[in-house]
């Protein structure tokens, strides 16, 4: 069955809604800290309403499982909408989420509120770039997608310390409502600064929404993308033990670690704009590869405290950025296609980060950290060498185009 499309195109005004993009960074930064506090309240969640750690923790599986359909087909569902409802739509529906999630009385109820975030982060993380494409004109969508991005690493920075605290203070019940007024003043911004954004029909939408991996080019930009992330989690994830068990740091050092790995993340968003503007896929190709150079600096300098916290924070400038040069790949490889693009690259990341932690932690407790980070670093350069073909189609791509012309 086909519909109408309703696809993006970059912007050609010469005038950038600034506005409406630190507005949906806020939103960002309320979605993915509400998506994170579990990590740091899974005790108190488990004790008040009765059940077990491990059933809290499917709170957490439950809102990557929405997340994913959700990113595959909103293009689809929403396809005759105005961006501008649709977005204020989800923020809305995270505001519900948040309420859902502070009064839950049992297990369902918080699972229930959990579906409902997984819906606004599989929408909103989808229909992002196609939206910033509406925004922005094409020079300044890198800087757009970095402001994105930095909502997102600052909440990955401090979404589990801040919900350690607050936890212990007012309660996990009080630390996910805090995330209620973030949202609501996103809102408010939202209403003020978006303008009406008119679908664009453009040619028709298919239901079988992998259409687009039916493209070589877009085909191997996601297998990079596949591999880039599950590289990342089947190190990322682990990183903790390591540190415990490898390096020996306490609980201090820990802490500090930890938080130079989140601010080196941030400190890394912002600065691959500037790259971004000028080099686009030498970044994406060089990326991985110190990716996968550092994770094997971590097996041969591991028990190495001022080794190990120099290489985290090369891991976290580099990896928490590297995100965000597939988000301007995107708009240029399938710029009528932005929004089931994005849905793609949202799924494909969500399938990434499962297996990479998943084979990542078999391999953690059967043959060790080496083992592990041994995994990531092939995985990484896997992603590299396809990002390489991926940039030799694009000049193959873009040297056709201006033989037609």
């Amino acid at each position: 069955m086909l519909g109408e499309s309703t696809t993006s195109t970059v912007s050609e005004e010469n005038t950038a809604n600034w506005g409406a993009v630190y507005a949906m960074s806020l939103c960002v930064f309320a979605l993915i800290t509400s998506e994170f506090l579990p990590v740091s309240l899974l005790t108190p969640i488990a004790s008040d309403l009765m059940m077990t750690e491990g059933q809290a923790g499917q709170s957490i599986t439950v809102s990557g499982i929405f997340a994913v359909v959700t990113s595959l087909y909103i293009a689809l569902l929403s396809k005759n909408q105005d961006r501008k409802i649709v977005m204020i739509s989800l923020t809305v529906l995270m505001i519900v989420s948040g309420s859902v999630i502070t009064f839950a009385p049992n297990y369902y109820v918080l699972m229930l509120g959990r579906a409902l975030l997984g819906i606004v982060i599989g929408g909103f993380w989808s229909l992002s770039t196609a939206t910033l494409m509406r925004l922005l004109p094409a020079s300044e969508l890198p800087k757009g997608l970095v402001i994105l991005n930095a909502g997102n690493a600052l909440a990955a920075t401090i979404a589990a310390p801040v919900g350690s605290f607050l936890g212990a203070h007012i309660g996990w019940r009080g630390a996910f409502f805090c995330i209620v007024p973030i949202a609501l003043i996103s809102l408010i911004w939202q209403l003020v600064s978006f303008p009406s954004m008119q679908a664009e029909h453009q040619k028709p939408l298919s239901w079988n929404v992998f259409n687009l991996l039916g493209r070589l080019e877009f085909l191997i930009g996601m297998l990079a993308v596949l591999f880039l992330f599950m590289g990342q989690f089947a190190l990322f994830t682990y990183l903790r033990p390591f540190l415990e068990t490898v390096t020996n740091v306490n609980v201090s050092q820990l802490s500090v670690i930890l938080l130079v790995l989140g601010l080196s993340g941030f400190i890394g968003t912002l600065y691959i704009g500037k790259l971004l503007r000028k080099i686009l896929f030498p970044v994406l190709i060089i990326w991985p590869c110190i990716l996968a150079l550092t994770a094997l600096g971590l097996i041969l300098f591991g028990a190495h405290l001022y080794g190990s916290s120099m290489l985290i924070a090369i891991w976290g400038f580099i990896g928490t950025s590297s995100s965000v040069g597939w988000y301007v790949w995107l708009a240029k490889v399938a710029p009528n296609d932005s929004e089931q693009g994005g849905g793609i690259l949202i799924a494909i990341i969500q399938l990434a980060i499962t297996l990479g932690a998943g084979v990542g932690g078999l391999l953690y407790d059967s043959h060790g950290y080496q083992a592990s980070f041994g995994s990531a670093g092939i995985l990484l350069f896997i992603s590299a060498v396809f990002s390489f073909y991926a940039a030799r189609l694009r000049c193959r791509a873009e040297h056709n185009e201006k033989e037609r012309e």
